[in-house]
């Protein structure tokens, strides 16, 4: 049994892992019988925030939209590790309901390991208000919560074009900017998903510009490499002509 103020298992210092890296599986991976979501439903009300968690972690693998009102009602919980595994489930049964909230709780959650999970979950819930609070996480907070915002953008491809353009500027400026390299990593993969959904113009020209400088000048060579991969992915002749000549030139 942990104890609700020990945060020692929700570090918010720069850990770059999936929102639920550190949380113990529900189930074991041979078990196949998923937990009953009548009995799931009502552990999300237990006065014992343990049997909150779980029952909240049950919906990362029952789909109930039933369960929404109530993770909405668990984000603002007392216990972190509840309010985290309500946004890891949210993001398993996106709601557009469960958008301002999860907002609003992103703005004031004390804790990183929170607010990683709130922001994945804001960019599976593919909603045009995610994004400028996934845009000032990706300017602002520590360096995990930037890296899963940098990913959560890439869900904007979907929601519509003045979107895909509003989502390009911040990561551009991260992947110039930012000095963790797994985040400039991530801002690249997500500028070739965002790319692919853009037509030949200003915003596509600029993103590929930020690409190809990435590739060339960039001092990690994972970031290099994915910037590469996301060029090739969008296909762009100027940058599949960039690299090839510089690859036949023996920059890399």
């Amino acid at each position: 049994m942990y104890d609700e103020d020990d945060l020692s298992l929700l570090d918010a210092g720069v850990e770059l892992e999936s929102p639920l890296d550190h949380i113990e599986p529900l189930t074991a991976e041979s078990e196949v019988v998923k937990p009953d979501p009548e009995l799931m439903l009502a552990l999300l009300e237990n006065s014992q925030s343990q049997q909150r968690m779980l029952a909240a972690r049950a919906f990362c693998d029952i789909q109930d939209q039933r369960a929404i009102p109530h993770l909405i009602r668990l984000l603002t919980d007392n216990c972190p590790l509840v309010r985290v595994s309500a946004a890891y489930a949210i993001g398993r049964n996106p709601s557009q309901d469960a958008v301002e909230p999860l907002i609003t709780q992103l703005n004031r959650d004390f804790n990183g390991y929170v607010r990683k999970g709130i922001v994945w979950a804001l960019g599976n819930c593919r909603d045009r208000r995610s994004l400028a609070p996934l845009a000032d996480s990706l300017r602002t907070d520590i360096s995990a919560v930037r890296l899963w915002a940098a990913s959560a953008l890439a869900q904007m491809s979907g929601v519509g074009y003045e979107v895909i353009v509003g989502a390009i500027p911040p990561l551009i400026e991260a992947l110039v900017q930012d000095p963790i390299a797994a985040v400039r990593s991530n801002c690249a993969w997500t500028i070739g998903q965002l790319c692919k959904e853009l037509p030949s113009n200003v915003v596509y020209a600029t993103a590929i510009d930020a690409l190809i400088q990435a590739f060339a000048e960039d001092k990690d060579l994972g970031v290099r490499e994915d910037a590469k991969a996301a060029l090739l992915g969008v296909g762009d002749p100027r940058g599949l002509q960039l690299i090839e000549t510089l690859e036949q030139e023996g920059w890399f």
